[in-house]
């Protein structure tokens, strides 16, 4: 399962694609050049359950390690993965 990246200069998302079609994905946007606020996830059905979602995290969570980057997480979702994996904190602003 590959987990591909976009940007542009304010906004940003990790997804999953099948078939040319995103069945996942995780939206962000930039505030300053630190900082990304996590807004949105999203698993389409047939991925419920198979981790799909955590996986958009942690790949975000790789880019603002190798970046210098914060998260700041407003999706409940994200926000949950933070609180539940001590591992991650280092990245939350």
């Amino acid at each position: 399962m590959e987990i591909n990246h976009q940007s542009s200069e304010t906004k940003g998302s990790f997804y999953i694609e099948t078939e040319g079609e995103k069945v996942a994905e995780m939206t962000y946007s930039k505030a300053g050049s630190d900082l990304l606020v996590i807004d949105h996830t999203e698993v389409s059905d047939e991925l419920r359950g198979s981790g799909s979602g955590k996986k958009l995290v942690m790949k975000a969570v790789d880019h603002a390690r190798k970046n210098n980057l914060k998260i700041m997480p407003l999706c409940p979702f994200t926000k949950s993965v933070f609180d539940k994996t001590a591992s991650i904190k280092d990245v939350l602003k």
